[in-house]
This record gives C-alpha cells, sequence and structure tokens, in this order.
C-alpha cells in the first residue's frame, strides 16, 4: 500500500482496514482508467458509493492481535470511514456512503449512484465493493448456519446447491450519465450501459435467510420496467 501516494501516515496505514486501503486503490485505479489525474478531481462533484458487508473482521483482528484503540484505529475499521477517506484523499464533493446489504451490497450500491446521477446529485460517481476474509469467527459463523457448501463450489440454479463459497474481490467502477457520455465530455470508452435498476426486500419467507420467490420476481420486473426492455432481451 503506497500510503504517502493517498496522504496516509505510515502510523495510520498500519491499522488501517484492509478492505479501505483496497477500496482507495481500486477506486483511484477506476478513475485513472477513465481518464482522471489527482489534481483534476480535486473539488469535483464526484460521488462515492460503496458496498461493504464484512468490515468488522477488522476489528476482531486487531482484538485478537492486542492492538489499543486510537483514533487511528476507529477510523480505519469504519465503514463510513471507507468510503469517506476515498472523498477526503481525493476532494470528491459528491454524495458519499456506504450500504451494507449483505450479498446484494454492490447491486444497491450501483441503484444509490444511478438514482443520485438521475437527480443531478452529482455528475459521475465511482461505485465500488470489496470482500475480504480476514478472521476466522466470519467462517465460524457460517458454519454454525449451514450457509456453506461442503465442497467450497457456488452452484448457482443447480439441484446440487448445496451453500456457496467464500471469496475476496475489490472492483470499481465510473459511471456517467448518458448525455455526458453522449456530448462527448466522457473521459474515455464506454463499457457498459446500466439501462436499469430496482431494489426490494423479501419481506416475509420461510425463514430469516430463506429466498423469496414472488418479491425476488418482483424486482427484476421493476428492473426489466425501468430500462426499458423485455425479459426475453436479456440474458443471465
Amino acid at each position: 500500500f503506497d500510503n504517502k501516494f493517498f496522504g496516509v501516515s505510515a502510523a495510520e496505514a498500519g491499522t488501517m482496514d484492509p478492505h479501505q486501503r483496497m477500496l482507495l486503490e481500486v477506486g483511484f485505479g477506476a478513475l485513472s482508467q477513465a481518464g482522471h489525474s489527482k489534481v483534476g478531481l480535486m473539488g469535483s462533484d464526484t460521488g462515492v458509493f460503496l458496498g461493504l458487508a464484512t468490515v468488522h473482521e477488522w476489528q476482531n483482528v486487531l482484538r485478537d492481535a492486542g492492538v489499543a484503540a486510537t483514533a487511528h484505529t476507529n477510523l480505519g475499521a469504519d465503514a463510513a470511514g471507507a468510503g469517506g477517506r476515498i472523498s477526503y484523499v481525493l476532494g470528491l464533493k459528491g454524495p458519499c456512503f456506504s450500504v451494507n446489504t449483505a450479498c446484494s451490497s454492490s447491486l444497491v450500491a450501483l441503484d444509490s449512484a444511478s438514482m443520485a446521477l438521475r437527480h443531478g446529485r452529482c455528475s459521475q460517481a465511482v461505485v465500488a465493493a470489496v470482500n475480504l476474509q480476514l478472521h476466522p469467527s466470519a467462517w465460524a459463523g457460517f458454519c454454525a448456519m449451514h450457509a456453506l457448501s461442503r465442497d467450497g463450489q457456488c452452484k448457482t440454479f443447480d439441484a446440487s446447491a448445496d451453500g456457496f463459497g467464500r471469496s475476496e474481490a475489490c472492483c470499481a467502477i465510473v459511471v456517467q450519465n448518458t448525455h455526458v457520455v453522449d456530448s462527448g465530455d466522457g473521459q474515455t470508452d464506454v463499457l457498459s450501459l446500466v439501462r436499469g435498476t430496482a431494489v426490494n426486500q423479501d419481506g416475509k419467507s420461510a425463514s430469516f435467510m430463506a429466498p423469496n420467490g414472488p418479491s425476488q420476481e418482483a424486482v427484476i420486473r421493476a428492473a426489466l420496467a425501468d430500462g426499458g426492455v423485455m425479459a426475453a432481451d436479456v440474458s443471465y
């Protein structure tokens, strides 16, 4: 982690959650790929929307290591601080927040960014998500829930599915309104078009962890309607 590049002291970097370090690196990497520089981003209304679901693990790591609580450990392990740090380091003044909706965190972050762009709350947005495995407590919890597959593999939509396999990743994308790209103000080639998004909740189902089929069908229909496309036009 190049702490000097991001203006973070060595002492603070040493107790900063790896989630935050990776988000800084990958988030800036996405903006750089989109043609932006640190100087050019300063003071812009760029928004930051993060999906974070497992940041509590770092606090357990620090506790087990006997690291005393400091201002650095508080901010370094805080979900709000993860997004705020990106905005602070790069001088971004658009909306900035983290969402935790478990497995759908990155989806909800993208939906939130889309809504902010549509309502003119920012001119562009960084949407990022990260998941790291830092402490055995999460593994123990998922095992107790019988949520993990026996072979560690995800077998989505398969009759043999028996749970999921945990994995690690960090990703970030830069999102702009189509009229910005169409006007020629876009900084780089368009990689994808987000036609529509939607968010809901399962509500009451067979159990707290069990999915609700009708609710999930409803949110898919809502996303299709929002994007103005038919179900037959979409593959998965």
